[in-house]
């Protein structure tokens, strides 16, 4: 594949002139930058449009990081099927393009005697999912796992190859990809109206006209409202708040394992894991709410958490906290994802992709372009992908602060600008300099750490905003 000059356009600037696009994906979190990514791969016109300055600004930026192996789906779905291929194909890539994962595996803690009788049916269920490395463990097996556990565990379902991953490096290397290859970017660009004629969308947008021959929503939290402008009522986005409390690197010696409860109706339920920058995340809530908006944290919500999290792990709770945050998962009501192709109306609709999502991208991608000739359009044969090298954000990789053959090369790799997540000037300089450059404090956040850490930006903050002002056009 050639590269091509990549095309990012952003608020101020018209949308580009030009024949219709063959395919337009709206929605630019890890979803819809994976489409976008496998639909690099074709001979099309293709155009990503995204409603705000940045790409994976929804519920792509907020979520318990977990590459799943699907072991507790609902066997059969396509959720399943999805998220049992795309846990392959990710771990793949981020081999590939050096996203940070580390396999650290789950117990599924048992508490009480229901949840320990149930353990047996979740072995059988993940069996059925095609996982088979799942076994039972008693009392004593899970307290040498797990030391640092509340009293009272009677046993564990282990599932030894659940991993976290990066939630951030995984769509902007899709999207980087996807830019490279000639997909066309928009972002600022909301989509306020569509109009549909047999051959032909035109989206009217807040920075004006697209044309496109077939469109793909993957507008996550308003897939509803997308499908609605072309006459659809067949799903409602409910949204699922989830509010997550971030503990100091100094607690990551407690946890071992992603520890999970067991699950109920109301979702997964709140867990105690890792994360590959080296603390411990505990949450989410589930919450559901009419504002697709209000990714508050309340007390309510920090309390519940914090009373979940006393009895799995008591010595958690003696630690630092770091942040809060919340995320909206995209809940439909529906215990499976909503990928539909509308042939009368050139559409592809990607809706009710809730937390698995983040596995499951790169296999919903595939799975959406094979759905293209049904929608009236040939995506024509792939070509080989070339990967972009991401940097590595995981504390289990060598940080460049510590690469002495990075620093001799270029000492500003050797220069710390914050100090809490030891991140560089190198780090933030090449981030600017990259292909999508970040326009706020919290996209240089997402591609280098830089103000995550324990001071929030308190000492940095200043500086990082000023390097950001420096870097826009």
């Amino acid at each position: 594949m050639v590269a091509a000059t990549p095309t990012v356009t952003r608020a101020g600037h018209p949308l580009p002139d030009g024949p219709p696009y063959d395919v337009t994906v709206i929605g630019a979190g890890v979803v819809g930058t994976a489409i976008a990514r496998e639909l690099a791969r074709r001979p099309l016109r293709t155009a990503l449009v995204e409603a705000t300055d940045d790409i994976a600004n929804g519920t792509s930026k907020a979520n318990t990081a977990i590459l799943h192996t699907g072991f507790d789906a609902v066997p059969g779905t396509l959720e399943a099927r999805l998220v049992r291929e795309g846990r392959h194909l990710l771990s793949g890539y981020a081999t590939r393009t050096g996203i940070p994962v580390e396999r650290v595996g789950a117990l599924l803690v048992a508490w009480d005697r229901d949840q320990l009788d149930a353990l047996p049916g979740l072995l059988a269920k993940a069996g059925r999912n095609g996982y088979h490395a799942a076994r039972l463990l008693d009392a004593r097996e899970t307290a040498a796992r797990e030391p640092h556990l509340g009293p009272g565990a009677l046993g564990a379902l282990e599932i030894p190859d659940e991993a976290v991953i990066c939630p951030w490096t995984t769509p902007l290397a899709y999207a980087t990809e996807a830019v490279r290859a000639g997909v066309h970017l928009h972002l600022d660009c909301p989509v306020q109206d569509i109009a549909y004629a047999p051959g032909l969308h035109t989206l009217t947008t807040g920075r004006g006209t697209l044309r496109t021959r077939l469109l793909i929503n993957a507008a996550g939290l308003h897939a509803d409202a997308i499908d609605r402008l072309l006459g659809l009522d067949t799903f409602t986005v409910r949204p699922r708040r989830g509010q997550l409390i971030v503990f100091d690197k100094l607690a990551r010696d407690l946890v071992r394992h992603i520890l999970l409860p067991v699950p109920t109706a109301a979702g997964k339920g709140v867990l105690v894991a890792p994360t590959v920058f080296g603390n411990v995340l505990l949450g989410p809530t589930a919450e559901d709410l009419d504002d697709k908006q209000d990714t508050g944290s309340t007390a309510e919500g920090l309390a519940l958490l914090r009373e979940k999290g006393r009895r799995v792990l008591p010595r958690l709770l003696d630690e630092d906290v770091t942040a809060v945050y919340a995320g909206l998962r995209a809940a439909t009501g529906q215990e499976d994802y909503r990928i539909t192709a509308h042939p009368d109306r050139a559409l592809v609709t990607v809706g009710g992709i809730r937390s698995t999502g983040l596995t499951a991208s790169m296999a919903i991608a595939e799975y959406v372009v094979s759905l293209l000739p049904d929608a009236g359009l040939d995506p024509g044969e792939p070509v080989a992908p070339v990967p972009p090298a991401m940097p590595d954000l995981g504390e289990g990789s060598v940080r460049p602060y510590l690469d002495a053959e990075s620093i001799a090369r270029d000492p500003a790799y050797g220069t710390i600008v914050c100090h809490c997540e030891r991140v560089t000037e190198g780090e933030i300089r090449d981030a600017l300099a990259s292909v999508l450059p970040p326009r706020s404090t919290d996209g240089l956040a997402r591609r280098t750490r830089a103000g995550n850490g324990r001071c929030q930006g308190f000492h940095c903050g200043p500086a990082l905003r000023a390097r950001i002002e420096r870097g826009r056009p």
